[in-house]
């Protein structure tokens, strides 16, 4: 049978390159980086090293690179010290955003009374950066602005650099969840000026349980975890040093690749594409998806036409063939209920549609998509 990966944008295969840094790592540099002994400072030298690297990639200052277990770590520690510590009262988001975000802003407006409001989402999924300014005008309250630079589930591309400008020109923080984004594309942060934002090492090929937040210099935030030193004091807890290490070279990689793999990986998405407007002429594209100039070029969410019922069983079918997708993000999988991102953008006739996220990396080729969509073909015709 054949053994198809198509959900990297849940996680990504880790790199030969990242299993062995982070092997050497854990036999050899197995003191505690907070020891002063050489075993320690070894260790400690390490984490420091990756810190630099990564934050001279992103032109940031080291001290603004902060080690998490993942993306939702560092979503929920920026919006809830930005509320404690940075006196924010109103919180502006979208109902598209990544429930790391959603979820947390919800809770704050119950737990600590903070004002939330939500932009408005064309039928694309587009944040109105109109109405946007408009809930920035509405009060003189501090604001957070949250929105993700690449969608998770429909690929969408925002024009971060607009939303930049106009939270620093209405004197709000801007925070953006950029998990899909870093790995997979060049970022200057003196050029793009968030305030914050956030990665995971495991969607661009390096290991689960590792990330990072930026937190610009200076911000007045507080730390989220106490009870020790650890990460400039902001967050306690001996480092998770193995990862931190595997995180550095995936990240290396990514970046030393980068145009190499865009370039192969835009290919096997345009082929893709084509391959099924050709055989599934009914076939349609959620968000930008099918747009690779306004959506990431490593997914591509496709929305079937197939009978309800039917419908039921195509997961199912795919991975008794073999084929590994999602009906959503990763963390959605597992629900009954439809995806909260494509709520926002579908009519009701179309969320009774199967829609499939397939999402690509270097490791997947052109055989595999072709398999792929036959697969798809034969189960639409059937």
């Amino acid at each position: 049978m054949e053994k198809v990966y198509l959900d990297n944008a849940a996680t990504t295969q880790v790199r030969e390159n990242v299993i062995e840094k982070m092997q050497e790592a854990l036999a050899k540099f197995y003191g505690n980086p907070s020891s002063t002994h050489s075993f320690g400072r070894s260790a400690k030298t390490a984490i420091e090293s990756a810190r630099k690297t990564i934050a001279k990639e992103l032109n940031a200052h080291p001290s603004e690179i902060i080690f998490t277990s993942g993306g939702t770590e560092a979503d929920n520690m920026i919006l809830r010290c930005a509320v404690r510590d940075l006196g924010v009262q109103t919180i502006i988001t979208s109902k598209v955003e990544h429930h790391a975000v959603l979820h947390t802003a919800e809770d704050l407006a119950k737990e600590k009374n903070v004002k939330l409001h939500f932009v408005a989402i064309d039928s694309d999924g587009n944040p109105d950066l109109s109405h946007l300014k408009e809930l920035l005008m509405a009060d003189d309250t501090k604001k957070l602005v949250s929105l993700m630079h690449v969608n998770n589930e429909i690929g969408n591309i925002i024009d971060i650099d607009s939303v930049c400008q106009l939270c620093h020109r209405h004197d709000a923080y801007f925070h953006s969840d950029t998990v899909q984004s870093i790995g997979h594309y060049p970022w200057d942060i003196k050029k793009t000026p968030v305030d914050f934002m956030t990665a995971a090492a495991h969607k661009f090929h390096g290991p689960k349980g590792v990330g990072f937040a930026y937190i610009k210099r200076n911000s007045g935030l507080k730390p989220f975890i106490s009870g020790g030193s650890q990460e400039r004091g902001f967050r306690a807890g001996t480092e998770s040093f193995h990862n931190i290490v595997g995180l550095e070279q995936a990240f290396v990689t990514a970046y030393e690749n980068l145009e190499e793999e865009m370039a192969y990986v835009k290919e096997l998405k345009t082929h893709f594409i084509q391959e099924l407007k050709t055989k599934i002429p009914k076939v349609e594209f959620n968000g930008h998806s099918a747009d690779m100039t306004k959506s990431t070029y490593t997914l591509v969410n496709v929305r079937l036409p197939i009978e309800p019922q039917k419908a039921l069983m195509l997961l199912f079918h795919l991975d008794i063939k073999g084929i590994a997708c999602s009906k959503g993000s990763a963390c959605q999988s597992g629900s009954e209920t439809a995806s909260h991102v494509l709520e926002e953008i579908l009519g009701k006739e179309d969320l009774k549609k199967p829609s499939i996220r397939f999402s690509f990396s270097k490791y997947n080729t052109k055989q595999e998509l072709d398999y792929t969509v036959d697969v798809l073909k034969s189960f639409v015709e059937d």
